[in-house]
């Protein structure tokens, strides 16, 4: 693991009981404040009324999926109120602040993901965190993380086909959800191997 990585797990371990609670739920679609800053290009901003940018940024702001840094910085642009302070955060700051949010998240799940022995998530984590470039970091969030999961579901059940001890049923249920959707994976190791009888 790499050092300054190790710090910041070592930071996280105090917070482990918040990041239980916050970290972003397996299944969950994309938010829809992503769909906020591409639709607030440079070009459709300059274009906006100074109503419209206030509108703009409210609607950032009263998102459920925006994060901390998106909305402290939404609200500091709507504090200072002036078009060249709203412009800049639908042209720029937003993307930095989600960027900011995305961070901190992946960092999140990177630290539940080593406690876990989740290895895929973790190489595709760290991965993003590498890069570390906004699109690299909302990329893993969006799909990088759910396809790394199912990378590490897929083992799981191998594991459990492993195992020659398992009942006929379970094997057939297991073998049913080894080639599933990551959703399928996730919900046999969660729910669908106890359900099984015999």
């Amino acid at each position: 693991m790499r050092p300054t990585r190790a710090a910041l797990l070592v930071a996280a371990t105090a917070l482990t009981p918040a990041l239980l609670l916050t970290t972003p739920a397996f299944a969950t679609g994309p938010s829809t404040a992503s769909t906020v800053a591409t639709a607030t290009s440079p070009a459709a901003v300059d274009d906006m009324s100074d109503d419209d940018l206030r509108v703009a940024v409210a609607r950032i702001l009263a998102d459920p999926n925006s994060g901390k840094a998106v909305v402290r910085e939404a609200n500091k642009a709507l504090d200072d109120g002036s078009p060249e302070a709203l412009r800049a955060f639908l042209e720029t700051g937003y993307r930095l602040a989600q960027a900011e949010d995305d961070s901190v998240a992946v960092f999140r799940i990177l630290y539940l993901a080593t406690q876990n022995g989740d290895k895929a998530v973790v190489r595709e984590a760290n991965k993003a965190l590498d890069d570390g470039s906004p699109e690299a970091l909302r990329a893993f969030r969006e799909t990088g993380y759910r396809l790394a999961k199912a990378e590490d579901d897929r083992v799981a059940i191998a594991r459990i086909l492993a195992d020659p001890t398992i009942s006929a049923a379970l094997r057939a249920a297991a073998e049913d959800a080894i080639d599933g959707t990551p959703e399928e994976l996730r919900y046999f190791l969660e729910v669908g191997r106890y359900e099984v009888n015999g």
